[in-house]
């Protein structure tokens, strides 16, 4: 775990966050523009998310997951203090002082130097 400063404030999108798991079943859609990286999931039970297309079998269509993912996206503003777990596809998993966690793009923050990784 290391500390990091929010440099740019993050807000979590407008709609639920979903989970997968290693060999859950899901419909893979578009490539996100911005985070290409990306690919729109979607599961059975219709609720969607972006999921590092690195995680499944294929590239479009019917996939199967081949880890675990949480979509859950941390809040954050400017000057906040979080701490940092591990990076995946320019995206930190973060903990704030609530004990809040989810992901932060690693362009809105900055690593405290000092501090262990």
């Amino acid at each position: 775990m290391q500390r990091a400063r929010v440099i740019a404030e993050h807000r979590s999108p407008d709609r639920p966050s979903i989970r997968v798991s290693a060999g859950d079943s899901v419909t893979l859609g578009e490539r996100d523009s911005d985070w290409p990286q990306f690919v729109w999931a979607t599961l059975a039970q219709g609720l969607g998310g972006w999921i590092p297309a690195a995680l499944f079998d294929r590239d479009t269509g019917m996939a199967t997951a081949l880890g675990d993912y949480d979509t859950r996206e941390l809040a954050t503003i400017i000057g906040e203090s979080i701490n940092v777990h591990y990076e995946q596809e320019g995206w930190w998993w973060a903990e704030n002082a609530k004990g809040e966690s989810g992901w932060i793009p690693a362009r809105a923050i900055e690593l405290i130097e000092g501090d262990p990784t």
